[in-house]
């Protein structure tokens, strides 16, 4: 893929003094904020009135730190006509992408975030109205099949609110088939702390209410914004630059509101949560109102809103009483769906008049594709009216699949400051104990063995080795502990590529140019000698094109060195989500379903007297540079012929994956593998995690979420949102129908994996030879009521604490991973 890059953009100086004293006059400071002009190496101030600076993506002016790359596929054009209603030079120019792209900023910060998109189909040789396209961010899709068409012939601008953690921050655009994508410009920037709650109440259309938690952790998208009695607020006259709309187009009744106008400045200061400001709506906002006009006995005003069917959305209601004479006279009531209704108070929040205050709802829309709200008076008040200044409805789009690194990187800042107290003296001291703790660790320690408990670093049943610890190993597999030292570069941290169960993991090259993979065992990492002897001896038995080929080992110098061919694309893991990448197609998921299915299917019945693997998920399922699976980490696994009576001393495996009958009974066979699978066929069809505890609860367990749709009849909800016009019908059909089937309650009512590898195949055909539908097609409905779920066990509750995007393992899961994950583990006995 070609990669726009962005890193840090600085403003021109006196710009920037500029931009920081506006805002540090009201306390609010913006940091992490890109303004991009897509297209042009032109700075651009679209609106005179702010000291919003949007630079050109081309522009090499050293107060830019970036860079940025691209080919004939992606390209600039210009704009020799100007659109309606807007004299703003962003529009003048865009980019086009025939290929897939991506813009790449360097984020400082974990936030909520704003980012706007800009679009304009200006006419060019390419006519930018025919584009057709995805918008794609680190692991959340903002737009599908998306045209920038407008009959109107004015800009489009899409308006999200992502949570986005420090690190790497890509805007993904997908061209689809055949056709490009284009965008004119892009704003990246933090939303003060409070602009997004995490809780708010709510409503379900027939007028049910409870609280619904973790709002901060979706992506949302502005869908209205409303000022309501008042005119049109553009960006110059926002002090974070958003647009609201007169409300008149809304009204059910149109002429049943009278507007109300105030010129006298909100009171802000006396709201009693101090946490509105001009942040949460401009000051025309609060200087406006619509109160329900005396006619024919109807009091009451109601707004109607288009939106999607059986959707969830925040809905932001602002009130200001700017129509009152005295306070502590009005109150009023607040209806959604003319189910729900809730006495709004004025006084509740401030003691005075014109205090303004918003109330936020979540709100579950009904299969009416309207979204009613209205006000009218109370029957136990003096005056008799009601009033509305603002209304903001946004779409809870998705989970955004960020890693949260934030306690890592904390951790390293306390050090930093302790550190700087202690002064020479005391760092010296640190050093010391730092070393003696490292030299401990170092020295073998015999292998200890628990009950499940959570792990924090130490007290686990790894041993370093000793020299010639391995006994009857004469397999031609050794490798000298001196050529991985050259291979790796003497273990360069340049060259770490993850960190997993086992230790950190290197790239390296052999003497003869082979690309390998090398798993360094780690003190205190989970895992010792049983599972360093398992994985040689049985990787040095099989060989087969979807399993990992061990190349050697080292045991030398204490060491437990493990040597793999290297696998350019990581865990399938990584495509799925928590990660950068663009997500793959549904046949490019199925051919690696597949794939895995070959590796285990040969593991049960291919290799000598059978092996189970005991650990099937996509951190163990790797792709190569032409992502072709290969089924990898044999540490756990279990060897040699298996009936159903076998009774296994201890359960090993990954909560979320773990067999329930296996779980249960402590029965191992060939059919927990086929269990582990059947949720791993769930992640690829959904692309989240098998366990997410951010989540709410009904959410968190993907197996049972699914349940939960089905039993809905929103078994289209669960399927990733970049795939629901890909799929076809039928294809689909046969894939959750092999899920099903391995996700059943008992293990012999299960199939074995030559049947679902038969089955699989079957699915890749079906999509094959599917008709060709309309882009715009959601090829996922109509489809899904054929569909069934099994029944999902419930494990039994564990209290753990889970790290965002990690997954709870019976020890540690020896996975190619990041350097900024943190696990949170579970062990067993002799377990990994």
């Amino acid at each position: 893929m070609e990669k726009l890059q962005f890193y840090k953009i600085h403003l021109p100086p006196f710009a920037a003094l500029l931009f920081l004293h506006q805002f540090l006059s009201v306390a609010y400071s913006l940091t992490d904020n890109y303004f991009i002009n897509c297209g042009t190496a032109t700075n651009a101030n679209p609106n005179a009135n702010t000291d919003r600076y949007f630079v050109g993506d081309l522009n090499s002016s050293d107060s830019i730190s970036s860079s940025f790359s691209f080919t004939e596929h992606n390209s600039p054009v210009a704009n020799s006509n100007q659109p309606s209603g807007t004299s703003s030079t962003l529009y003048q120019t865009a980019r086009i992408f025939r290929s897939n792209s991506s813009y790449k900023f360097h984020i400082l910060n974990n936030d909520i975030y704003f980012v706007r998109l800009h679009f304009f189909a200006f006419s060019t040789p390419t006519d930018l109205s025919t584009a057709l396209f995805d918008v794609w961010t680190s692991g959340s899709s903002l737009l599908l099949n998306f045209t920038g068409k407008n009959s109107s012939n004015s800009p489009i601008i899409k308006e999200f609110f992502l949570p986005i953690s420090p690190g790497k921050f890509n805007v993904y655009f997908l061209p689809r088939g055949s056709s490009f994508a284009f965008i004119n410009a892009i704003e990246v920037f933090p939303a003060n702390d409070s602009y997004i709650p995490d809780e708010a109440k709510q409503i379900s259309s027939a007028g049910g209410n409870n609280t619904y938690r973790g709002l901060r952790s979706w992506t949302l998208q502005t869908i209205y914004r409303i000022n309501v009695g008042g005119p049109k607020i553009t960006p110059e006259n926002d002090t974070l630059w958003r647009n609201w709309v007169p409300d008149d187009g809304y009204l059910v009744n149109s002429g049943s509101a009278t507007p109300v106008s105030h010129p006298g400045e909100p009171n802000y200061g006396g709201n009693v949560s101090e946490s509105i400001s001009q942040f949460t709506a401009p000051t025309l906002v609060y200087q406006t109102a619509a109160e329900p006009k005396n006619t024919s006995g109807n009091f009451n005003l109601t707004w109607s809103f288009n939106v999607d069917k059986s959707a969830d959305y925040l809905v932001r209601v602002h009130f200001c009483d700017i129509i009152s004479e005295s306070a502590n006279i009005l109150n009023f009531s607040l209806y959604i769906y003319n189910n729900f209704s809730m006495l709004i108070d004025p006084y509740e929040y401030g003691y005075q008049l014109a205090v303004p205050f918003y109330i936020d709802f979540v709100v579950h829309s009904d299969d009416s594709g309207h979204l009613n709200i209205g006000i009218g008076p109370s029957v136990d008040t003096i005056k008799n009216s009601a009033f509305l200044n603002g209304l903001e409805i946004m779409k809870i789009l998705g989970n955004s699949g960020i890693t949260l690194s934030l306690q890592e990187h904390e951790k390293k800042y306390v050090f930093i400051i302790v550190g700087s107290i202690l002064g020479g003296l005391g760092l010296i001291c640190i050093l010391v104990a730092v070393f003696f703790l490292v030299f401990r660790c170092r020295k073998p320690k015999s292998i200890e063995t628990s009950d499940w408990s959570p792990l924090t670093g130490g007290g686990s049943s790894h041993s370093r080795m000793t020299e010639g610890t391995i006994p009857n190993m004469n397999l031609g597999l050794k490798i000298p502990f001196s050529e991985i030292q050259l291979a790796t570069k003497n273990f360069d941290q340049k060259l770490r590529i993850g960190k997993g169960g086992f230790g950190i993991v290197y790239k390296g090259t052999l003497k003869n140019g082979t690309k390998i993979a090398v798993k360094r065992s780690d003190p205190g990492s989970g895992q010792g000698l049983p599972e360093f002897q398992t994985e040689i001896m049985v990787l040095s038995k099989i060989r087969h094109r979807h399993l990992v080929s061990l190349i050697g080992y080292c045991d030398e110098r204490s060491e437990m060195i493990l040597v793999y061919e290297f696998m350019a694309n990581g865990t399938l893991r990584d495509h799925l989500y928590a990660s950068d990448k663009p997500p793959l197609s549904w046949k490019q998921r199925l051919e690696i379903c597949i794939g895995a299915a070959r590796g285990l299917h040969y593991l049960h019945k291919g290799s000598a007297g059978g092996i189970i693997h005991r650990d099937v998920k996509p951190t163990n399922i790797l792709l190569d540079k032409n992502n072709v699976a290969k089924v990898a980490d044999f540490g756990l696994s279990k060897s040699g012929p298996l009936d159903d009576t076998h009774v296994s001393t201890t359960v090993k495996g990954t909560i979320g994956y773990l067999d329930p009958e296996y779980f249960k009974s402590q029965q191992l066979t060939e059919k927990s593998d086929v269990y582990s699978f059947g949720v791993v066929l769930l992640e690829v069809l959904c692309a989240r995690p098998a366990i997410d505890s951010t989540l709410p609860r009904e959410q968190a367990n993907l197996a049972e979420w699914a349940m939960l749709c089905k039993n809905k009849g929103l078994l289209e909800d669960i399927v990733d949102p970049s795939l629901k016009d890909q799929i076809d019908p039928n294809s689909l059909r046969k894939f959750i129908e092999t899920t099903e089937k391995c996700l059943q309650e008992c293990g012999t009512d299960r199939p074995t994996m030559g049947d679902i590898l038969w089955d699989l195949e079957y699915a890749l055909q079906l999509q094959q030879t599917a008709m060709p539908r309309e882009p715009q097609e959601d090829s996922t409905v109509g489809g899904s009521a054929a569909l069934a779920m099994p029944n999902v066990w419930r494990f039994p509750s564990i209290s753990m604490s889970i790290e965002r995007d990690d997954m709870p393992a019976i020890m540690d899961d020896g996975s190619y991973t990041r350097d900024s994950e943190v696990f949170s583990q579970l062990k067993a006995d002799g377990s990994r």
